[in-house]
């Protein structure tokens, strides 16, 4: 039978009840009370071991604590440090910027020359090399103070 609701209601009998028989404990010999004794009770090395095993585990425990505490220190210091690269990385792109900005190249050109005299290379000037496949060049021989490397008539006239 199902009952709707959230209360059911009791049964109209109740079980029987039976009654137990008192338990009757056997007789102990005293020989069993003492081994039991012995066994529940707790020996030196038994004690000692113990001891042993929660020192063993104190010293665990406080490494592992220290071990914790230097990496959450680290990690700070990292994170500090990432902070720092990044705030010396946006005032180094704002410097080079403004550096950039301050420098008008028409004027530089201008300046150089009208007042300093400079003039455009000519074709002779130029000397192209293969660029080598690794990353540097040896150099035979000293670049001379003039810096030319080789003597041509063009030279000498665009030099006066």
């Amino acid at each position: 039978m199902y009952v709707y609701g959230n209360a059911v209601p009791k049964p109209a009998y109740e079980p029987d009840r039976r009654e137990t028989k008192p338990v009757r404990r056997r007789k102990v010999s005293s020989q069993v009370k003492q081994n039991r004794r012995q066994a529940m009770g707790i020996n030196k090395a038994y004690v000692v071991f113990l001891s042993f095993a929660a020192v063993l585990m104190l010293i665990v425990c406080v490494n592992y604590v220290e071990l914790r505490s230097e990496l959450t220190s680290r990690s700070k210091n990292i994170t500090a440090l990432q902070e720092k690269l990044v705030t010396l990385n946006e005032e180094n792109t704002t410097k080079y910027n403004s550096i950039l900005d301050a420098v008008n190249l028409e004027e530089v050109r201008e300046k150089a020359l009208n007042e300093l005299g400079m003039v455009y290379a000519s074709d002779s000037q130029v000397i192209e090399y293969d660029n080598p496949t690794g990353d540097y060049i040896k150099q035979y021989d000293q670049i001379p103070e003039e810096g030319v490397l080789a003597n041509s008539v063009d030279m000498s006239q665009n030099r006066k």
